[in-house]
């Protein structure tokens, strides 16, 4: 058993440094855009081009875990994560930036599925995986914290002429360690023995219709519906019709497929898929939006702001240790107190956020924010994937991970275009205000559709321990 979470923790470091470098960047953006003279636009891409790369890959990453084994996919991509780290660490100017956090998305998506599959394979139980499952949820938190933090603390310091550019080179000693451990003591996982069993075709076609959907969503900085955009919308939806034509036919006829499409018959993992999708849409809005308004509403230094949100990850971390026994005793009802929680906290902010907030209550309502959240996360993970088939595992932690990600990158765009719409061309601070409590009510309704989604969640993937 112990060997067991041996393994369990050295495969989170992937876990780590993926969730840590799409937070990292949120506190720094400020000092960013003033240093390379980004545009707004740029810097949505900026944040958008890491999710970008990593939707549109990680089918293929869960897929090349199956085929070629899930700790050489993983150890590959933390090779090309900590090269695309330093490269983004060195870049000269806002293109160059996109292009290699484009790059660095694209091997997170090698790491990330094998993360997931591997916990699928290593505990088998439900009780251990929902134990196992709360430390990927902590995983999350941990790197929250130390994104959000690591992000104001760099970006603050006066060492060096540009220090945010120690966001990206911090994750050199942590991939290299990573490497290190993985050879040792991580053993090799893989469903097939032929090196050919991967539909190439697949991946490209899987990777464009991804790339133009996801695209297009980045050309809404201000709202603007423009012919290129409709169209990326419009092709993106006709490839990824035929994709899926596609494999129907090749899994018909017995040939390489990238996505086995009978994970779409189990109603728990379509659900699970749901709930993922509308909670992030609302997760990394909210951190999207909420740097700006501390930042350039209420006027709090990247610092004071990253040492605040700290607080949201402490929340998450305090509940991701409690809540796989919570969940075992009470089931669903405690993911239902979760999501009231949290909404609860979003209609707080809406009501007391402003210049006037004392600094007890923007840490407390942000340590309850991460609470509800903490309390929630792990068990979507397991929603999806329980009671799934084993040659399945690899497949459906792609595909979860794929539509948790698109879900971020619609989420920072289409709340964070509503905020800059509400926001206007020249605010005031009433002006922030508002477009906060806008973006937070859009987030609501979110988290009102993953509360449908789980209860209609069948009662058998909730076993509650006796």
């Amino acid at each position: 058993m112990k060997d067991k979470y041996l393994k369990l923790i050295i495969i989170l470091s992937g876990q780590l440094l993926t969730i840590m470098d799409i937070f990292i960047i949120n506190v720094s953006i400020p000092s960013i855009q003033r240093d390379l003279h980004a545009s707004n636009g740029e810097m949505q891409m900026m944040i958008a081009s890491y999710l970008i790369g990593f939707a549109s890959f990680l089918i293929t990453g869960g897929r090349l875990g199956d085929v070629y084994g899930r700790k050489k996919i993983f150890m590959t991509g933390l090779v090309f994560f900590m090269l695309s780290s330093v490269a983004c660490g060195l870049s000269s100017d806002a293109v160059i930036l996109v292009i290699f956090r484009f790059i660095q998305g694209i091997s997170a998506a090698l790491m990330s599925p094998q993360v997931l599959s591997m916990i699928q394979v290593l505990f088998t139980g439900h009780e251990e995986r929902t134990k196992a499952m709360s430390w990927y949820g902590i995983t999350i938190g941990a790197g929250t914290v130390l994104g959000q933090f690591l992000g104001g603390y760099f970006s603050s310091m006066t060492l060096i002429e540009e220090p945010w550019r120690l966001i990206f080179l911090i994750n050199i000693p942590v991939c290299i360690l990573a490497l290190f451990f993985t050879q040792k003591i991580v053993n090799e996982y893989k469903i097939s023995a032929e090196k050919n069993n991967l539909d190439f075709v697949g991946v490209a076609i899987l990777a464009a219709g991804l790339f133009c959907f996801t695209y297009a969503l980045t050309m809404s900085e201000n709202g603007n519906v423009s012919f290129v955009r409709i169209l990326l919308i419009l092709l993106s939806a006709g490839i990824l019709i035929y994709f899926i034509k596609n494999q129907k036919r090749r899994l018909k006829n017995r040939k390489p497929y990238l996505i086995d499409l009978t994970l779409f018959r189990y109603i728990h993992f379509n659900l699970g898929i749901v709930a993922v999708s509308f909670f992030f849409i609302m997760l990394d809005s909210y951190f999207y939006i909420l740097s700006l308004f501390f930042q350039d509403g209420l006027k709090i230094g990247s610092l004071a702001a990253g040492e605040i949100i700290v607080f949201q990850g402490l929340g998450f971390i305090l509940a991701s240790l409690f809540s796989a026994k919570l969940i075992l005793r009470y089931g669903k009802t405690f993911l239902i107190a979760g999501l009231g929680l949290i909404m609860m906290v979003l209609f707080l902010q809406i009501l007391l956020f402003n210049n006037e907030t004392s600094f007890f209550i923007l840490c407390l309502l942000l340590f309850f924010h991460g609470a509800g959240v903490g309390s929630i996360i792990p068990s979507l993970a397991n929603i999806a994937l329980s009671g799934l088939p084993y040659n399945l595992a690899g497949n459906a932690s792609g595909v979860y991970n794929t539509f948790q990600q698109m879900a971020a990158i619609a989420g920072i765009i289409v709340v964070g275009s509503v905020f800059y719409y509400v926001l206007g061309i020249q605010p005031a601070p009433e002006n922030y205000r508002n477009a906060f409590s806008t973006a937070l009510a859009v987030n609501i309704g979110c988290l009102v559709a993953v509360l449908i989604s789980i209860l209609k969640v069948p009662e058998h993937i909730f076993p509650k321990k006796r």
